[in-house]
């Protein structure tokens, strides 16, 4: 069985890595489209304050993760956090091929979904119906992830077109030379943003190294241990550092024309969300709260100068991802039990 947890913990830490050019990229869109700063500045410095999200940022994220299964700990536990993580990888490498800023915790809940019920039946899943129900009312489980993950995006779209209506009327009489204040301010809310991002994306991994080694007996219950957390904060700033320049193009260049006081507008709304996530121990998707800002901005600027068609496609992959990865590690699930002895 420790064979089978040091590869989970292999992949987890190669899902890291996909995760900094996947979601963290989007981090970096704005800021760099929108000629804050150079390509290779812009990139390095959001990867650094991805690096201190993840080393500083808690862990409150990681036991909202680590509650969403109700399997025993063992082989079957195992097996089914290494096929919820393959499944992510895999629909990680599949988008940023294409281009497209889909979701790593979409794809993550989803591969986790579908491998439970595949090993262990509706019941081996933390639904959360049963704490809504009880006399406490807390929202938790598959319930508090998909709550928080469709509310974001919404927040997201109404808060950067609030942003940028209300940026146009404080602006409306400013001079020319504002421009050079707001890219430093620029520089500020991108490393709010790059630090709330850290801090959200990389507990999703330590999440499920806790339940890992909890599962395989060699942490008596489920905690984050120090080289997890410093290994995962390399990793996510590492894949930043690798580019995803096709994430960065979609999202700064092909859903609406960026300058730096829209580029500010994005980034001070989705940063909110980012952090306010990230204390209440949502696990987001940094991608698309980014995403529905952009589109939010722009729909607040000039609706017809947003590219309506990359929208849709962005919905369309948002919908798709969690029963997508639901299927996948569902069948994967069956083909994976008998080789890593969950069976």
């Amino acid at each position: 069985m420790n064979e089978v947890a040091v590869l989970t913990i292999a992949l987890a830490f190669l899902f890291t890595f996909t995760n900094g050019f996947q979601d963290a990229s989007s981090v970096a869109a704005t800021f760099i489209a929108s000629r804050s700063a150079t390509p290779r500045k812009g990139i390095v410095f959001v990867a650094l304050c991805d690096f201190l999200g993840a080393l500083f940022g808690g862990s409150a994220v990681a036991f909202t993760i680590s509650g969403l299964l109700s399997l025993e700990p063992g082989a079957r536990f195992l097996s089914v956090i290494f096929t919820g993580i393959l499944t992510a990888t895999g629909w990680n490498l599949v988008t940023w091929w294409r281009g497209l800023p889909s979701s790593s915790t979409h794809g993550l809940i989803g591969g986790l979904i579908g491998a439970g019920v595949a090993c262990g039946g509706i019941g081996s899943v933390n639904w959360g119906f049963h704490e809504l129900l009880s006399p406490s009312m807390q929202i938790g489980g598959v319930l508090k992830v998909l709550l928080f993950l469709y509310l974001s995006v919404l927040l997201g779209l109404a808060a950067g077109y609030a942003m940028r209506s209300v940026s146009k009327i404080v602006l409306r009489n400013a001079r020319r030379g504002i421009n050079s204040t707001i890219v430093r301010l620029n520089w500020c809310a991108a490393a709010l943003m790059a630090f709330s991002n850290g801090a959200n994306d990389s507990q999703k991994q330590l999440g499920i190294i806790a339940l890992v080694l909890f599962s395989s007996g060699i942490t008596a219950g489920v905690v984050v241990p120090p080289w997890a957390r410093v290994t995962c904060a390399a990793l996510l700033g590492a894949g930043t550092l690798s580019g995803g320049w096709r994430i960065m193009t979609t999202i700064g260049r092909k859903i609406f024309r960026l300058e730096p006081v829209h580029s500010l507008d994005s980034q001070v709304s989705s940063g909110a969300i980012l952090t306010i996530s990230t204390v209440a121990g949502a696990p987001v998707s940094s991608t698309h709260v980014i995403s529905s800002s952009v589109i939010g901005v722009g729909a607040a600027e000039n609706p017809r100068k947003v590219y309506w068609d990359v929208g849709r496609e962005i919905l369309l992959v948002m919908a798709l991802t969690i029963p997508a990865t639901m299927f996948i590690g569902y069948g994967l699930s069956y083909l994976l039990l008998p080789i890593l002895g969950g069976s």
